[in-house]
């Protein structure tokens, strides 16, 4: 555990507090903690994740931009029907198995398919909240959840002790977001 990896966590934690409440403040805590946990990931051979970090800085002024007020108007929460999860889960599969091998193969990865995973995951379900789709809780419950394993693997214990904390924060998150949902009908 550094000082780099505190700070990360503190920064990571900032942001998903200010996500849940839907507070755009929540984008720059997002870019600083992913600036950090580049060289962290790199450091403990999760070279997907240490790239995923660069895809989180990108959303990030994405999702910046995308939750500021036009006119007065915020970007609302919506709904996708099961169908719509077709397409995002069969991307994040077929993804994964590629790049996995591919890391299996050519690198010394420590986890290539867990990694694989977390990243493809994450990348998918960043872009679902830069658009404020409710179901990405239920993305990120699964993915999380695989990272707290991948973390605590690499000994990266204050990153995994994150992860279950980003367990129930999910469980806050989808509550409130759900409660968020504009009245149809």
């Amino acid at each position: 555990m550094s000082t780099w990896e505190i700070a990360a966590v503190a920064l990571a934690i900032i942001y998903l507090v200010l996500a849940i409440r839907q507070n755009v403040a929540c984008w720059p805590a997002a870019i600083a903690s992913a600036a950090i946990y580049i060289v962290l990931m790199y450091q403990a051979r999760l070279y997907m994740e240490s790239l995923l970090q660069l895809f989180y800085i990108a959303m990030a002024c994405y999702g910046w931009f995308n939750w500021q007020s036009r006119n007065g108007d915020e970007l609302p929460v919506t709904s996708w029907p099961i169908a719509f999860h077709v397409v995002p889960l069969l991307a994040m599969g077929l993804l994964t198995v590629t790049a996995g091998l591919l890391l299996a193969t050519y690198s010394d990865a420590a986890s290539p398919y867990l990694d694989s995973f977390t990243t493809w995951g994450a990348i998918i379900t960043t872009w679902m909240v830069a658009r404020k789709v409710l179901q990405n809780w239920h993305y990120w419950f699964v993915i999380d959840s695989v990272s707290v394993w991948l973390y605590l693997d690499r000994g990266l214990l204050l990153t995994a002790l994150l992860f279950v904390c980003y367990l129930f924060l999910i469980v806050i998150g989808l509550r409130q977001w759900r409660r968020s949902l504009p009245e149809t009908g």
